[in-house]
């Protein structure tokens, strides 16, 4: 029997009292044979699904709580460009030109999800838009360096340098020396976009099962995936968990951290107040370790998030941590009421670039996992090299991600957290140096 007392539930979060639709899957009874298992109801399952759906393959999807109730559904919502954290330090893996494609691929997964929402009518308050602040002088000109390189790319989208002067213009804050405006990058509503292609999957024949809990993997050539009411037989399974993998497979789980990351989300604001905090409505993020990212909601709400955790223990009180880090922002929030508080984990990985690929031991296990706090897009750019490779298109994308080795955090899951929290705080020291 299934030993949950109730059905599970998204986060108390903004984004679950503010969803369009209310979507519930049965959980998985009795056995369900098809081409492809997906576990992990996220971004990364549903995107995957959808790709494979749409070339032909029969899919099931197992997700161990609600669809969209990991990360991908509690997130800030900025849709960034990008794929990892300084892509050169892979030349001598890939080469030149693999990094010239990571770099391309970067800016090809914000299209992705700008076509899947076009493509399903997707209503997620979509809006383009997002801005760069520098901490310091001299991150405007890191600014320009990526203004010369993504315009050397062929970025089609606009990029503007913003100089301390005219900071006013995009961000009701003094706390910054300057800004790039990106046109190309922006923010939605994730739980919706996730609600939005998991419909979009059913559509498209994909099974989706929620409260179905992974107990027990079977591998070989073909995988069997027991739940406790059920089971999955196929040909070819996904591991999309991310940060949710707990100990489903060791070999992956040991090379992904879950962090904590959080989000306070205030009352309404005044159009007026909410104008003046972030003129142009864009996402925005700032340029630490530590990095603080905000925007407002449909419903002009100022959302405001950041801090990342590495103890595996949440604050006892997200606003009352959250809160002074956003006055230091925003000071004439200073008697906003927070409507939300929310937090969940984010996967990082050694050397901060998505881990994409296949199990070297088990050829028909493909992974995707630790988007390090870019999740959105990448997520989506992961949907769809998973689909080529597991439908047989060689090359591209797939096979460039899988060369990339990726550590084992060292000390077992005990010690990961310790680790990565000293290795974070040698960062931050070099920061205020």
């Amino acid at each position: 029997m299934n030993a949950r007392v109730r059905p599970p539930q998204h986060a108390a979060s903004y984004y679950a009292a503010s969803v369009n639709r209310q979507l519930a899957y049965p959980s998985l009874q009795d056995e369900v044979k098809v081409d492809v298992c997906v576990v992990g109801g996220g971004f990364s399952g549903l995107n995957t699904a959808i790709e494979l759906a749409q070339k032909g393959l029969s899919v099931a999807l197992l997700e161990a709580n609600k669809i969209g109730w990991g990360a991908s559904g509690r997130n800030g919502g900025q849709l960034i460009r990008g794929v990892g954290h300084g892509v050169e330090q892979f030349e001598s893996v890939v080469g030149t030109e693999g990094v010239r494609q990571f770099k391309l691929m970067g800016l090809e997964a914000v299209e992705i999800v700008r076509a899947r929402v076009a493509q399903f009518q997707i209503d997620c308050d979509l809006t383009w838009g997002y801005c760069d602040l520098a901490n310091k002088p001299a991150h405007l000109d890191d600014f320009a360096a990526d203004k010369a390189e993504l315009e050397s790319l062929g970025y089609r989208h606009e990029l503007r340098l913003i100089p301390k002067e005219r900071v006013h213009e995009v961000v009701g804050s003094d706390n910054y020396h300057g800004a790039m405006i990106d046109s190309g990058s922006g923010h939605l509503h994730p739980l919706n976009l996730a609600l939005g292609e998991a419909a979009a999957a059913q559509s498209l024949g994909v099974q989706l099962f929620e409260d179905s809990v992974v107990t027990r993997i079977d591998y070989g050539s073909e995988v069997r995936v027991h739940t406790a009411s059920g089971q999955v037989r196929a040909t070819t399974l996904v591991l999309a968990c991310n940060a949710y993998l707990n100990g489903l497979n060791p070999q992956l789980g040991g090379k992904v951290l879950p962090a904590g990351s959080y989000i306070i989300a205030t009352e309404p604001l005044p159009e007026e107040q909410a104008r003046q905090l972030i003129p142009q409505n864009m996402a925005l993020c700032d340029q630490r370790v530590t990095v603080d990212y905000y925007r407002l909601s449909a419903d002009r709400r100022l959302l405001f998030g950041g801090a990342c955790h590495y103890s595996g223990r949440d604050p006892a009180d997200i606003a009352a941590y959250m809160q002074p880090k956003m006055l230091k922002v925003f000071p004439q929030l200073a008697n906003a009421r927070i409507d939300y508080q929310w937090g969940g984990m984010i996967g990082i990985g050694a050397n901060r670039l998505p881990q994409i690929g296949r199990l070297q031991d088990q050829p028909n296990v493909f992974y995707a996992q630790a988007y390090s706090g870019h999740g959105v897009n990448a997520t989506h750019l992961a949907g769809k090299l998973l689909g080529e490779a597991i439908a047989g298109q060689v090359g591209g994308g797939f096979e460039l991600f899988a060369k990339v080795p990726h550590m084992t955090f060292p000390g077992g899951k005990h010690l990961r957290s310790p680790l990565l929290a000293l290795g974070m705080l040698w960062h931050r020291l070099k920061e205020v140096l």
